[in-house]
């Protein structure tokens, strides 16, 4: 028993020092925009000398990019990165589109292969964000209050105010709020209202916040929910139907006193008027007998 044991602890450890493994320090990064950064990655020495390293880039969006391929940094990162040790990588300097995922792979002759990943978070701090506010609605439809800020990094949190009051995101927990019923999405900042009521009118602004610097806000914009003005419906409708029926009694009476034009009369035919050929004087026609037909326009 004790002879199994030992065999089986003699092949893990064997399988770990040729594990080819793939490491970095610190595989979590928080930077602020415009400072210098390293990204670190080693591996075992299963590998051999000959060791093939590369890096890729994953944006927040889910695109791909080459970093460093065949061990030389691509064109978009030479001007503002360097390796070093081999298989690490320096930043000079990170801007927000820096935000995502660094893959280190390392791979060697023998069709051997394993990777680690860097995520890197560049410090993006709120400003001020773009908030939709309807001014005014119509009870019972559905409102939406949008706030977004694109840039701020790591996403930000949004939290809206109503007359100065902030609206907590679940208000089924707060006794003063267990009868609203609005939506609140945290994360992506929108307010929404699915039945719109008398209550809800009152002055709206957004404030966005993360860890990357102060929280910035919206300016306030009031939004006035009425009910539906039925009686100004039916005054609408009373008037065009008079103003219709004042149209048609116009007509009538034009046409009945004669101040409309009358249609215009057919035009005449043309009267034809024969002629028989005169026994004395004339010309040869007449001379011939023959009889010639002649017409004359009655004007």
């Amino acid at each position: 028993m004790r002879a199994f044991i030992s065999t089986l602890l003699f092949l893990s450890a064997a399988k770990g020092v040729s594990g080819f493994s793939v490491t970095t320090s610190n595989p979590d990064l928080s930077v602020k925009e415009n400072e210098g950064v390293d990204l670190t990655c080693s591996y075992s020495a299963d590998f051999g000398s000959d060791a093939r390293t590369e890096w890729k880039f994953k944006d927040k969006k889910g695109s791909q990019s080459l970093v460093v391929f065949d061990g030389k940094l691509t064109q978009s990162y030479e001007s503002r990165a360097t390796l070093y040790g081999g298989s690490n990588l320096r930043f000079s300097k990170v801007t927000r589109v820096d935000t995502g995922e660094y893959s280190c792979e390392v791979s060697s002759s023998k069709s051997h292969f394993a990777s680690v990943t860097v995520r890197l978070t560049v410090l993006v701090p709120p400003s001020v964000p773009f908030c939709r506010i309807p001014q005014s609605a119509t009870t019972g439809t559905t409102v939406r209050l949008f706030c977004d800020d694109p840039e701020a990094s790591p996403p930000p949190t949004y939290q809206w105010y109503k007359d100065g009051t902030l609206l907590p995101a679940n208000p089924s927990t707060i006794a003063g709020f267990k009868n609203a019923t609005y939506k609140l999405n945290s994360a992506s900042g929108e307010l929404e209202f699915p039945s719109a009521s008398l209550a809800d009118s009152g002055q709206y602004y957004c404030v966005v916040s993360n860890s990357a610097g102060p929280s910035q806000k919206c300016s306030g914009l009031k939004m006035d929910v009425r009910d539906i003005n039925t009686g100004g419906i039916v005054a609408g409708v009373i008037v065009a139907l008079l103003l219709v029926a004042l149209l048609v009694f116009s007509i009538w009476y034009a046409k009945k006193k004669g101040y409309l034009p009358k249609k215009s009369e057919s035009k005449q035919k043309p009267n034809v008027v024969y002629q028989s050929p005169s026994s004395h004087g004339g010309g040869d026609d007449e001379e011939d007998g023959e009889f010639k037909q002649k017409s004359s326009f009655v004007v």
